[in-house]
């Protein structure tokens, strides 16, 4: 067997661009667990994005193109049910580089421009349809992001002058604000409709900081996104806002608070706060505001990093979306119990001595699962058939020939599956076996099974 495991750890403690090789850093750094016996060998893993269930407006729809609608028939809501590290950049990486960044970096996610005329970079090299549903496939998550008109208040813009300011007009209750947030709300569905974004999917306003005691300024903003946030419901997509901690988002909050019946609100936060606190949290907003799975965290600002020796400049967040990455249920052999904290050798009866039942029952059940017991005895006895099937899997398997079902045989049975590549952010059956293979290892882990794949400490 030649199984290989790499635990990815928040990437706060270590990712920094300070030219160290990725053998250098893994050495300097820990990327293992600080249990040991994990390096020596478990296959690395990867768990498919999540399709949700989508409804689709059928009021004033925005074009798409039947390119756009063939590439995007099997494409998931993006980003789903997710808890984990995202990145965003100015240019959609290309795809040899998003390769490598997702089995060498601990993201799952990335953030990409895909509307607005305000953008840093408004011709997108590598994206596309065939891209964006590449990257779906492959299992990354996506934030699209767009940054149209700015607050008027934001020095910095116009940056091009031909990207309008949002108007602050307070005539009509900012009438002018509103309609200018409907327009950017089509362009965006457009856009995202192109790339075979689906609905249901979030998209995400770049409103840069501003500020935020003048008051026509913000409150024009507010109506802006309001109306944005509105028009993407009727086209049947999500609405998040991007912003800075102390401007936007302490806005946004604040309606939430104090007039939540007046504004239609986004449906999660991504929050500028560069504090280096991988989370959600922030000291700007109350906890209570956009508290079930609603938040991302963009925690530290501009800077290059290097994995796998793909070096991109990149932001980095921390996201906590849907109802975060949560492993769906999986019954083994009629609810038979597989899950354990430990794993002890199971030995033939010995006179009055025999086998604990309950791990004879998941022996056979798990050699049943990977057809080398074919019975249909589920019982908690050890007979010739059970003998049978350990010596035929001990032999398939490199082992030494014996009566006895030991630590390494067990190990052996949680990584003879399929290997895709697990980190932060991976919830399935894979990661499971993943835990119960750490648990066989040592009766020290005693890992719950959860399916969702957090840190080891």
């Amino acid at each position: 067997m030649n199984y290989r495991f790499v635990v990815l750890r928040d990437p706060c403690d270590w990712c920094e661009a300070s030219g160290y090789g990725d053998s250098a850093m893994i050495r300097k750094h820990g990327f293992f667990p600080t249990r040991q016996t994990l390096a020596s060998g478990l296959g690395v893993i990867l768990s498919a994005a999540l399709a949700g269930a989508v409804v689709v407006s059928t009021s004033d729809r925005a074009p798409q193109t039947q390119q756009a609608k063939l590439a995007s028939a099997s494409n998931p809501v993006t980003p789903g049910n997710f808890t984990g590290f995202a990145f965003d950049q100015c240019q959609a990486p290309s795809q040899s580089a998003m390769n490598t960044w997702l089995s060498k970096s601990p993201y799952f996610a990335a953030g990409i421009y895909i509307s607005g005329k305000s953008r840093g970079c408004r011709n997108q090299t590598h994206l596309s349809a065939t891209w964006v549903r590449t990257q779906l496939a492959k299992g990354w998550r996506l934030l699209p992001i767009t940054l149209g008109p700015q607050a008027s208040c934001q020095p910095r813009f116009p940056r091009y002058g031909d990207d309008p300011r949002i108007n602050a007009s307070s005539k009509n209750l900012y009438q002018k604000a509103r309609a200018m947030g409907r327009a950017e709300a089509t362009s965006t569905v457009t856009n995202a409709r192109k790339l075979g974004l689906v609905p249901g999917s979030v998209m995400y306003y770049d409103l840069e900081g501003f500020t935020y005691s003048k008051t026509t300024c913000r409150e024009s903003a507010m109506w802006f996104l309001s109306a944005w946030t509105k028009k993407l419901h009727e086209y049947g997509y999500k609405s998040g806002l991007y912003s800075s901690a102390g401007s936007g988002i302490k806005a946004i909050d604040a309606k939430r608070a104090n007039k939540p019946k007046d504004y239609v609100l986004p449906d999660q936060l991504w929050i500028a706060d560069w504090d280096g606190r991988a989370g959600t949290s922030t000291k700007y907003i109350s906890d209570t505001g956009w508290s079930r799975h609603q938040r991302l965290k963009q925690y530290q600002g501009g800077h290059n990093e290097k994995w796998g020796g793909v070096t991109i400049n990149i932001d980095r967040s921390y996201v906590d979306v849907g109802t975060g990455s949560v492993a769906p249920k999986v019954s083994h052999c009629g609810g038979t119990r597989v899950d354990f904290a430990y794993y002890p050798a199971v030995h033939p009866p010995q006179g009055k001595k025999k086998p604990n039942p309950a791990y004879v029952k998941a022996l056979k059940c798990l050699l049943k699962e990977r057809g080398t017991f074919p019975g249909g005895n589920m019982s908690g006895l050890y007979g010739p058939g059970l003998r049978k099937a350990i010596e035929d899997w001990q032999r398939k398997h490199g082992f030494a020939v014996n009566p006895i079902f030991g630590r390494k045989n067990w190990m052996s049975l949680f990584t003879a599956n399929s290997h895709p590549l697990v980190k932060r952010g991976s919830a399935s059956e894979a990661v499971r076996d993943l835990q119960r293979a750490l648990n066989a290892i040592s009766p020290d882990n005693k890992l719950p099974i959860t399916g969702n794949f957090e840190f080891f400490s």
